[in-house]
């Protein structure tokens, strides 16, 4: 039985980290989460002593140091996030501008997350030495496995392996559409959520939806664990903290896109829109990645200056937040006017690939995600290639800059390279959806726009 991020003995190195990064004194209790998960990796639980630890960590006093301020009720973050009380920007699409800028979002995002797909899990270097003996580097397409095998055999390269979430890792020689996974699933059941509940949609909707649409084990930690409370009659927003120490991962960043789509040039629209969902599952900077990625989803549609896109964006989440301060060091490195290569190098000094807490976070993704927007400049092969050869989530965040950068060209002017291969098809783990044309996806959001 597939019983990953649904035991308590298996998070507490995670719960250790994440109350530490939300300014929590918890150094004293290393060593016995150190115990409690050692037992669990030799296939042993100690679940009530886990449960005692977390309780202790969770109720640990906060730093003197520690800074940060970061609310969690929509309330509270529309106080302290300045896109709440601006007019959202006055640029008007016809109904062609609109579809157009809609497709190419739709388009972007399919092809940044089968970009990432085969290497998810993979550390950069592993990830640039295969791109780079394969003449791909700078990414110029995507990911072959029908290569040289000794290239295989020393990348360890296995066609259409499982993965988590219900799908295969699918290279670009065995696909004839773009397959099922997870950061697409999410986009598609929102077209599908909102059509049923439309727009005053509620946590409590979503929920529903998770529940009727998506099976158990095709969501992933945060998710997982969400879903599990869903089943013990643990609502939102408990839902999303209750035991659950991915609560600031990456889960709810990638369910952003579908909520700009539908907001184009209304930022604290379409952040509203994402912090409904992201409640469910996640608190803090968890929530604040979904309102920033939706918030520049939304400001793709009237902008063609990602450092703009970016900036504005920014004034969806909360000023005094860990989110923002990871932002505006990316920003930083732009204006000092170093390389792509050298900003990711940034990154990597900050945040651990070979840690999971740091792998799967919402931070160091979303300033991945807006490093690859800033130097890919709008170009949909630069920004998704960049977002690649970071590493960490690389199908995640192929796909959250492929959306954004889809938006901004709209579908017309996308290079038909990394097009073409999609034929113009997806498939999906979500009820009614398996397999659906990607321009059909468009034309349902323009309805609801």
């Amino acid at each position: 039985m597939n019983t990953i991020w649904l035991t308590l003995s298996e998070t507490v190195m995670i719960e250790l980290q994440q109350s530490a990064d939300e300014g929590r004194d918890v150094k004293c209790f290393e060593e016995e989460a150190r115990r409690i998960f050692d037992s669990y990796s030799e296939g042993k639980l100690l679940e009530d002593e886990a449960k005692l630890l977390i309780d202790k960590m969770r109720s640990a006093p906060l730093r003197k140091d520690y800074q940060y301020e970061e609310p969690e009720t929509l309330e509270e973050i529309k106080k302290v996030s300045p896109a709440f009380s601006k007019n959202c920007d006055s640029k008007k699409l016809n109904n062609a501008e609109l579809y157009d800028k809609v497709y190419g979002a739709w388009l972007g995002r399919c092809a940044g997350c089968l970009l990432g797909q085969p290497v998810e899990g993979w550390h950069r270097e592993r990830i640039t030495g295969l791109l780079k003996e394969t003449d791909n580097y700078p990414v110029n397409f995507y990911i072959s496995s029908n290569i040289d095998e000794k290239l295989r055999k020393k990348y360890d390269i296995i066609d259409n392996r499982q993965v988590y979430g219900g799908s295969k890792i699918n290279w670009i020689n065995n696909v004839s559409c773009m397959p099922e996974d997870d950061d697409t699933n999410y986009t598609i059941l929102y077209l599908k959520t909102i059509e049923e509940y439309g727009k005053n949609f509620t946590s409590e909707n979503i929920t529903e939806s998770w529940l009727s649409n998506v099976p158990f084990f095709h969501v992933c930690t945060a998710e997982r664990v969400a879903y599990k409370n869903f089943i013990n009659l643990i609502k939102p927003p408990l839902s999303g903290s209750y035991y659950n120490a991915y609560r600031e991962w990456i889960g709810a960043q990638i369910r952003a896109d579908f909520f700009g789509y539908i907001s184009p040039g209304n930022p604290a629209q379409a952040a509203e829109y994402a912090f409904r969902d992201a409640r469910i599952s996640h608190i803090k900077n968890g929530i604040y990645g979904e309102m920033f990625c939706a918030a520049m989803a939304a400001l793709a549609a009237v902008s063609c200056e990602p450092e703009h896109i970016i900036k504005s964006a920014l004034d969806a989440i909360p000023q005094k937040s860990r989110l923002n301060e990871g932002i505006e060091k990316v920003l930083t490195w732009r204006k000092k006017g170093i390389n792509w290569e050298e900003a990711i190098a940034d990154i990597h000094k900050i945040y651990d690939e070979k840690n999971s807490h740091h792998w799967c976070h919402t931070i160091s993704n979303a300033m991945i995600c807006a490093a690859a927007l800033l130097w890919g400049e709008g170009d949909l092969e630069k920004t998704i290639g960049i977002a690649l050869c970071a590493g960490f989530d690389t199908d995640c965040n192929a796909a959250t800059t492929g959306s954004i950068t889809g938006m901004i060209t709209g579908a017309k002017n996308l290079p038909q390279k990394w097009i073409e291969p999609l034929n113009d098809t997806i498939k999906s783990g979500i009820d009614g959806f398996n397999s659906v044309k990607i321009h059909e996806l468009a034309e349902r959001t323009v309805r609801l726009i």
